[in-house]
């Protein structure tokens, strides 16, 4: 695990994520020691409803999406953000892309806390370096680049 001053609160809205709590926390941790943050985050392990009803609620968009992230308002100390991540949508990601559902969901966890920190996939130049991060941050907890 990660060097790092972090605290990740996770909240386990769904059967499909038992026993895989530790990996997705360890990415968090790791982003967040190669990012140098401190601080905490929550982690809601949710089910495509819960996630639908956050991005409707706070994104006025109707259906689940794989990963949502609500950066902690400006001026908070120590707590970054929320993120939540949806397992019917990761556990079918991961099967139509051939990768494990550990990675990918490692992967997810690892890009909602890089948006925490203000990373962007708007514009393409923002979107190379998001994903060069990405790349680096998995490489170092031994998973594979995500966009192989």
């Amino acid at each position: 695990m990660a060097d790092t001053d972090l605290a990740v609160d996770v909240l386990v809205k769904s059967p499909l994520w038992d026993g895989h709590e530790d990996i997705l926390v360890n990415a968090i941790a790791e982003a967040a020691a190669r990012e140098k943050k401190t601080g905490a985050v929550s982690l809601l392990l949710g089910d495509d409803a819960t996630v639908a009803r956050l991005n409707k609620q706070f994104r006025g968009k109707d259906g689940s999406t794989n990963v949502l992230s609500f950066p902690a308002p400006f001026g908070t100390l120590d707590f970054l953000g929320d993120i939540a991540l949806a397992a019917e949508t990761i556990v079918e990601e991961a099967q139509f892309q051939g990768k494990p559902f550990e990675h990918h969901a490692a992967h997810l966890a690892v890009h909602g806390f890089l948006h925490l920190l203000g990373y962007d996939h708007a514009k393409e130049s923002d979107a190379q370096q998001m994903e060069m991060r990405e790349r680096e941050i998995l490489a170092s907890i031994g998973i594979p680049d995500p966009y192989a």
